[in-house]
């Protein structure tokens, strides 16, 4: 019975990552069949550098990353790539996408970087590190894609004593926002496991059990709303407004949970 429990679990999983990796093929490979359609931002052309919350992530990573082993984890098509190499980190970027590789190959040597950055095709839940070889993980929202209970260990392992994971997620407590997520997934545009498994107080909860210090910081309470007319006239302008009273919501417990994102960054790995 055991046997056959496992057996049922590992098929499940399989099944599980080949539906991930499929989604993800075929939005790479969109790009790749039309190169002037190519997304300039992520896979779904969105500017990350518009977005407090990742300005934090790149300003964070100038400060911590220069000279470092710094690993991109689930890379996609190298979007977050490319600043820690120009930051001066010595960087790995892995993903279990081959179009996305591609792609990511492809930015690098558009920008110059090319021989900086060694992408590598790989599982996030099983890494093929040895221990202890990494300074800096940085997650750019690849958990929701994962499971995080076998993600978490993986990544405590490769890091060094010292090491830290600074990530970036969607976190799941907005009603809004899920009711937008589940749209998403009934409109095929997000795998029903990355809508189900977007990052919560729960997934913080699990990584106490692979780090002993925990920080996070909450973004986006309420100016997410302007992230559909991003490209419209003034639409940055009110997004700075807003974000500085995100700022301020920020330090509410009751109010913060609903940030669109969270940055966290977790050290001390437990070994």
């Amino acid at each position: 019975m055991g046997a056959d429990k496992d057996f049922r679990e590992i098929k499940i999983m399989e099944e599980r990552k080949e539906k991930e990796i499929e989604y993800y093929d075929e939005r790479a490979k969109e790009s790749l069949e039309n190169p002037k359609k190519a997304k300039k931002g992520d896979f779904e052309g969105f500017r990350a550098d518009l977005l407090s919350s990742f300005r934090f992530c790149y300003q964070w990573i100038e400060k911590n990353a220069r000279g470092k082993n710094f690993l991109d984890y689930g890379c996609g098509n190298g979007i977050h790539s490319i600043f820690p190499a120009k930051a001066g980190a010595k960087v790995v970027a892995i993903d279990l996408s081959e179009p996305f590789l591609i792609l990511a190959r492809q930015r690098a040597k558009k920008e110059g970087v090319e021989g900086i950055i060694q992408f590598i095709k790989m599982d996030c839940e099983n890494l093929e590190f040895e221990n202890n070889c990494f300074d800096v993980v940085f997650d750019g929202g690849t958990f929701s894609s994962l499971d995080i209970n076998k993600a978490l260990p993986e990544i405590a392992r490769v890091l060094n004593p010292e090491g830290k994971l600074i990530g970036i997620e969607t976190f799941g407590h907005n009603p809004f926002a899920n009711l937008k997520r589940k749209i998403n997934k009934l409109r095929k545009s997000r795998t029903g496991w990355a809508v189900e498994h977007i990052f919560s107080r729960k997934d913080l909860e699990t990584a106490e059990k692979y780090f002993r210090k925990i920080e996070v910081n909450y973004f986006h309470i309420v100016s997410w709303i302007v992230f559909p007319f991003i490209n419209l006239p003034g639409a940055i302008i009110i997004l700075r407004i807003l974000e500085k009273a995100d700022a301020i919501l920020a330090k509410i417990p009751g109010i913060r949970q609903w940030a669109f994102k969270v940055v966290f960054i977790f050290s001390e790995p437990k070994k």
